[in-house]
């Protein structure tokens, strides 16, 4: 297992749904626990602002559940960084999907009861959490049609198949914010759940911190979220086991 660094010389970096959110059963279901907020607050205060949120979801989403509580917010796999809290959002010149793509992931959802299509800035995804026999159908049909043009790849994820550009990754997320203060030289912790989380790992890896599944070493959310908590309360990392 990787070493912790030093609090005072570390960043923390967060995954959201799956490590400090729970998943739920459509995208607009999740809910923050009680008192996370604070955690997160308190962490921030104490790393001198080196906290970020790491995801998938447009930044918009992260601060209608969590405020300013992280600071920093890196959306959209990388895609869109806001460096601190009343920073401007900043864009990577990413392509958007043919209108096309999103018309066929349209008739996706319609033809297969249960799925969700969740549009994205620069991507979407196909949600079969409530459709599980459908996943195999809709790899497939995802797979064709990204065979027709290029630029974007497919992910998967927690019960669902992403398409988003190439060049949007967690990886790119971590390497933006360690080269700006407050996180610039110090050593990055990230915490996350799925696939799509493990560039970000690997980054942080390379900068000389540490990288971790929620399933490996927290069991679930609400362990992230009691690690979270009892190191807020300490002033230092908590043990992790």
């Amino acid at each position: 297992m990787d070493s912790l660094p030093p609090f005072n010389r570390a960043a923390l970096l967060l995954d959201m749904d799956g490590t400090l959110v729970d998943l739920a059963p459509t995208p607009d279901a999740v809910s923050v626990a009680p008192g996370l907020r604070a955690t997160l607050a308190a962490l921030r205060q104490a790393l001198s602002g080196a906290l970020a949120i790491v995801t998938g979801r447009p930044i918009e989403t992260v601060d209608r559940l969590f405020d300013d509580a992280p600071g920093a917010v890196a959306g959209e796999h990388g895609g869109a960084i806001r460096h601190a809290a009343g920073d401007p959002i900043e864009r990577v010149d990413l392509p958007s999907p043919p209108s096309h793509w999103l018309a066929e992931a349209d008739a996706l959802e319609r033809s297969h009861p249960g799925a969700l299509l969740e549009r994205k800035a620069r991507g979407f995804a196909l949600h079969y959490r409530a459709a599980p026999d459908a996943r195999d159908a809709l790899r497939g049909a995802l797979d064709r049609l990204l065979a027709t043009g290029s630029g974007f790849e497919l992910h998967p994820a927690h019960m669902l198949w992403e398409v988003r550009p190439l060049g949007a990754d967690k990886g790119s997320a971590v390497a933006a914010l360690m080269q700006r203060s407050p996180f610039a030289g110090r050593l990055p912790i990230f915490i996350g759940d799925d696939v799509t989380d493990e560039d970000g790992m690997r980054e942080a890896r390379k900068h000389g911190g540490a990288g971790y599944r929620v399933d490996a070493v927290f069991r679930d959310p609400d362990g992230v979220r009691s690690w979270l908590r009892r190191s807020a309360d300490l002033g230092d990392w908590a043990p992790l086991s």
